[in-house]
């Protein structure tokens, strides 16, 4: 008897780790919580694929269903129509993501550094000047004129670029880490070795702050791919629509097209009666996510190697 309340003992964790146990029941209950959270996450989006798969006339007869009654790719031709149009913008999407995205952390993680640094004189001054912008909005028309007239970028696919490059929500996230994580000790022995602040930045700081690079990566690529307001405010020539842009007028012509069917002659009421309507846009959704969503694991990996690779051992 002994012998067995021995082994039993041995069993049960002891010290702190006995309060990190968690019954069986608690962890049934957890594991289909989270199985229902994941297909509240899931099941949306295999319904917008299904209906992208759709025929027009089975969705008009039966509804939304996630497996399709009959298979068509007719919202995915009538977007091959416009193919020449789509890879232009899709050029032009990976264009600004990408510069975007390089521009957008080499200047935020700067702002960030500058702000960190304990004996910068205007520390206090420019740590409220990005702050303010947080609380208070400049509001659209300063925006619009400032960008379009002051800087003169309407109609440039910079003005695509630069209104997104900083956020001070980026900026007091890179401040924050460089502050609280980056050692002032090895700051130190980098400037006794005479090395400047460039070098001591590009050299010795950002190598070992791959998490917040990662993440600032991470916010800015999603911003940017996902962006079409800024083209429906500064873009006019459509050469310089971004995909999601492009995307967004073609629903929105297909929506005008089927709302005012009516009022058009028979021959174009017949046309837009055999418009795939609801299989185009959901076609559209999926040509606008499925590119991110490829991507979003292999940023994922680097973001996660850069919380082990970037940590300072002490």
């Amino acid at each position: 008897m002994a012998e067995t309340i021995k082994k039993k003992r041995k069993k049960e964790p002891d010290g702190f780790d006995r309060f990190n146990r968690v019954s069986n029941t608690a962890n049934v209950l957890l594991n289909v919580m989270f199985i229902l959270m994941a297909l509240v996450c899931i099941i949306p989006v295999l319904l917008v694929i299904a209906i992208s798969l759709s025929a027009e006339a089975s969705i008009t007869e039966y509804g939304y269903h996630l497996i399709p009654k009959i298979i068509s790719f007719e919202g995915y031709e009538y977007l091959a129509k416009q193919s020449t149009l789509i890879i232009r913008a899709l050029g032009i999407s990976l264009f600004v993501t990408i510069v975007g995205t390089v521009l957008g952390i080499l200047l935020t993680t700067l702002m960030g550094y500058v702000l960190s640094r304990p004996g910068y004189k205007l520390n206090g001054f420019l740590t409220m000047v990005v702050f303010i912008p947080m609380v208070f909005n400049g509001g659209l028309v300063s925006t619009y004129f400032i960008t379009s007239q002051f800087l003169n970028l309407k109609d440039s696919v910079w003005a695509l670029i630069l209104p997104l490059a900083v956020s001070s929500f980026n900026v007091v996230i890179c401040r924050t880490f460089f502050k609280t994580t980056v050692p002032e000790e090895l700051i130190e022995s980098a400037k006794m070795d005479g090395a400047r602040q460039f070098t001591i930045f590009f050299r010795i700081v950002l190598p070992i702050s791959l998490p917040v690079l990662a993440t600032i990566g991470l916010f800015l690529c999603f911003a940017y791919w996902n962006d079409w307001y800024q083209s429906m405010l500064y873009v006019d020539d459509q050469r310089l629509y971004s995909l999601q842009a492009l995307l967004n007028a073609i629903m929105t012509n297909v929506n005008m097209l089927a709302q005012n069917a009516a009022a058009m002659g028979a021959s174009m009421a017949d046309t837009v009666a055999n418009m795939p309507k609801e299989a185009a846009r959901m076609a559209i959704v999926v040509v606008i996510v499925l590119p991110i969503a490829c991507a979003y694991p292999f940023f994922q990996k680097y973001f996660i190697s850069g919380l082990t690779v970037g940590a300072v051992k002490g």
